[in-house]
């Protein structure tokens, strides 16, 4: 993932969580233009920033490079629903899904 698909990507599951680069930039410990800076391609941020983001957002570092996944705190928050359903519900809920993609 280049630098500018990973400011995309961040500023993408940041506006999915509703909050603003200073909020968000605050939240983590950095100083009130840090996301900005990512966002805009002026800085990158460490490894460990990086975790603190995530972490912010409630996503793994995989998710955050999955971006197939528009909004994986979103599919966890889904798949944390479904856990005990029957299999028909399961399907029914599959069906659906699949007829929303189209």
């Amino acid at each position: 993932m280049e630098q500018q698909e990973f400011s995309l990507r961040l500023a993408q599951l940041r506006l999915n969580k509703g909050v603003s680069a200073r909020e968000m930039s605050l939240a983590i410990g950095q100083s009130k233009g840090y996301i900005n800076n990512i966002e805009t391609g002026v800085s990158f941020p460490s490894m460990t920033v990086f975790f603190y983001i995530c972490e912010y957002l409630g996503i793994t570092p995989m998710e955050f490079f999955d971006v197939d996944s528009k909004n994986p705190s979103k599919a966890q928050e889904l798949l944390s629903a479904v856990k005990g359903l029957s299999n028909d519900d399961l399907d029914h809920l599959i069906a659906l899904a699949k007829g929303l993609k189209k």
